[in-house]
């Protein structure tokens, strides 16, 4: 099945009040409401894509695939992409965890890893 995830995104942006966050962007409280409680059937690609820029990701980002047991879909099928891992990260916490004198050489290598995907 096909559905969105907006749990995701949130974690991994360090957004806890959700549905603040979005209202203060400029979304209609009833939105904000629908998004923050993952509970979206459907979604204007005008909204899709203010969220996307807002939350620095793409539509994909917001969407996993989780097959049902009748699904028979070869492992290198693209809609594999979008089937996400059960864990959720939540890198806040994690950096909160990390002690001071290693963030330098997190930041470093996140840069790296960046700057390596824009080539």
């Amino acid at each position: 099945m096909l559905r969105y995830n907006f749990d995701r995104i949130f974690k991994a942006r360090g957004i806890e009040k959700r549905f603040t966050f979005l209202h203060r962007s400029g979304f209609p409280e009833n939105f904000a409401a629908k998004i923050s409680k993952n509970r979206v059937s459907s979604i204007r690609l005008q909204d899709m894509e203010k969220l996307c820029i807002l939350l620095c990701c793409t539509p994909n980002d917001f969407f996993e695939w989780v097959p049902d047991s009748q699904a028979d879909v070869a492992k290198d099928h693209p809609i594999n992409n979008i089937r996400k891992p059960e864990k959720i990260v939540d890198i806040t916490k994690t950096l909160h965890s990390v002690p001071i004198n290693k963030l330098d050489k997190i930041e470093q290598l996140i840069k790296e890893q960046l700057a390596s995907e824009q080539e």
